[in-house]
C-alpha cells in the first residue's frame, strides 16, 4: 500500500476546524476524506500533522494518507486541486516512506499570530489577524517572550482539562515584527499544548497594552493557573507555517 504525503493550505474561517466529526462535515480533514474517497476508489483516511481549531488557517500543513491506487502522483495533485474548495489547496505531494507518520514524525512547528494595531479597520486583512486599536508598546512583550523561552512547564497556558499528559513543551523562537501597522506574532518550538499559542498571545498582549508587566511572566508560569494569564484571543489572527521533521 502507498504512502502519499501531502503539503496543504487552507483558510480556517468558514470550518470546523480539522478534525472530522460526527456532527458536521464541514471540517478540513472531512472535505479531503470524501475528496480522496472519490479519487481512490475506496475509503481513505487522512492523518494531519495537527488538530488546527476552528478558524485558524494554515500554509504549510503535512498531512499523509494510505491507499492502494495506482494514479500517479502528479495526476493525485491535479485532481485535488480541482475539486477541492476554493478555501483548501494541495500545493505540494509525494510519495512517503511506509513508516512515515505527518504527526508522529513532526519535531517542530511554526505558527504567525497577526495583530492590526490601529483605531482604523483593514477590511481586507480582517479575516487573518485581530485588530487592537491601542498602542501597543513593542519593546515590552519582546521582554515578556524572552521569559517564555526554552522549556518550562506551560499548564497554565492551554485550555485543555486536567489529564495525563505532559504539559511541558520548548518554545526555540518567539519573533515580533512590525510592518506599518500590522505586528506578526512568530513561534517556534517542538509542539503547543491546545488553545496554548492564543493564551499566550492574550497575555503578551495584556503586557503590550500596560495591563500586567513583563515580569509577571515568570510567576505565571510557575503558577500553573490558568486564572493568572490572558484571555483566549480570537483564532483568525492564527496560521500555521510551518511543520518541520
Amino acid at each position: 500500500m502507498r504512502n502519499i504525503r501531502i503539503l496543504l493550505q487552507y483558510e480556517g474561517t468558514r470550518y470546523q476546524g480539522w478534525q472530522r466529526q460526527s456532527s458536521s462535515d464541514n471540517t478540513i480533514q472531512g472535505k479531503l476524506e470524501a475528496l480522496l474517497g472519490k479519487m481512490c476508489g475506496e475509503p481513505v483516511e487522512i492523518i494531519g500533522s495537527g488538530r488546527t481549531d476552528a478558524g485558524v488557517h494554515a500554509r504549510g500543513q503535512v498531512a499523509n494518507f494510505h491507499t492502494n491506487s495506482t494514479m500517479p502522483v502528479e495526476e493525485m495533485l491535479a485532481y485535488m486541486n480541482t475539486y477541492l474548495p476554493g478555501d483548501i489547496a494541495v500545493t505540494d505531494i509525494c510519495e512517503a516512506a511506509p513508516r512515515f507518520h505527518s504527526r508522529l514524525n513532526a519535531s517542530g512547528k511554526c505558527y504567525c499570530y497577526h495583530v492590526i494595531n490601529s483605531p482604523i479597520p483593514d477590511v481586507f486583512f480582517r479575516r487573518y489577524a485581530l485588530e487592537v486599536p491601542e498602542q501597543l508598546d513593542m519593546e515590552a512583550m519582546r521582554r515578556a517572550a524572552a521569559y517564555l523561552l526554552g522549556e518550562h512547564d506551560f499548564k497554565a497556558f492551554t485550555s485543555a482539562k486536567k489529564g495525563k499528559k505532559s504539559t511541558i513543551r520548548r518554545i526555540d523562537e518567539i519573533r515580533i515584527e512590525k510592518k506599518e501597522c500590522v505586528i506578526t506574532f512568530t513561534f517556534v518550538g517542538n509542539g503547543f499544548l491546545y488553545h496554548m499559542i492564543r493564551i499566550l498571545m492574550g497575555t503578551l498582549l495584556e503586557v503590550g497594552k500596560g495591563e500586567r508587566s513583563p515580569e509577571s511572566i515568570e510567576a505565571v508560569l510557575a503558577s500553573g493557573s490558568r486564572e493568572n494569564v490572558g484571555a483566549l484571543v480570537p483564532a483568525k489572527g492564527l496560521t500555521l507555517m510551518k511543520v518541520f521533521y
